[in-house]
């Protein structure tokens, strides 16, 4: 099986990338990488080179966004900071001035051999922005996906993965693999 090295020091990430990426081993690596400011696009490319320079091996990154539509796409690759200043229940009101609760679970990662330009691999998941509910890691508890009527958080692992952002963008990323070393 091959190894791939996966540049994170969030465990529950890690899991869910072991959990779609199954055809190979992956080794998670922890890196004290800067917290990037731009849009996503430029957070996640230059987060990928800057690991795979460190490293000094191939490797891939993971920047999730969450982006509200009636906020212009803000929090964004900033949701973390949000979640943490404001709380759940937090990003929960920032909507209530406004009728669109429409938002989107962006996932990207990024490769990058060093030296190289990294490639990105994007998933998105539609739905909105609701009342938290259920106990799961982040913003899982605030995001409720389009055609569901529970959260992130009220689903178990199994059917998360199922449709989630970061599915989406690792099944991308797992067929260039494929492709790649075919």
């Amino acid at each position: 099986m091959e190894k791939i090295y996966f540049v994170t020091g969030n465990e529950n990430k890690l899991m869910e990338a072991r959990q779609i990426l199954t055809d190979f081993e992956i080794e998670n690596v922890e890196l004290d990488l800067p917290e990037l400011q731009g849009e996503r696009e430029e957070v996640i490319l230059e987060k990928a080179k800057l690991a795979a320079k460190q490293l000094g091996k191939p490797c891939f990154v993971d920047d999730t966004s969450l982006c509200f539509n009636a906020l212009n796409g803000l929090p964004g690759v900033y949701i973390k900071h949000f979640l943490e200043k404001l709380g759940r229940e937090g990003l929960f009101k920032l909507l209530e001035p406004y009728e669109d609760k429409s938002a989107e679970a962006v996932a990207m990662i990024g490769y990058c051999e060093p030296g190289k330009d990294p490639i990105v691999f994007e998933g998105v998941t539609k739905g909105k922005i609701v009342e938290p509910k259920g106990d799961r890691f982040g913003w899982d508890p605030v995001f409720q996906p389009e055609g569901y009527d529970v959260t992130y958080a009220e689903m178990d692992q199994e059917e998360k993965n199922k449709i989630s952002h970061r599915k989406r963008s690792l099944q991308k990323f797992n067929k260039w693999l494929e492709e790649k070393n075919g």
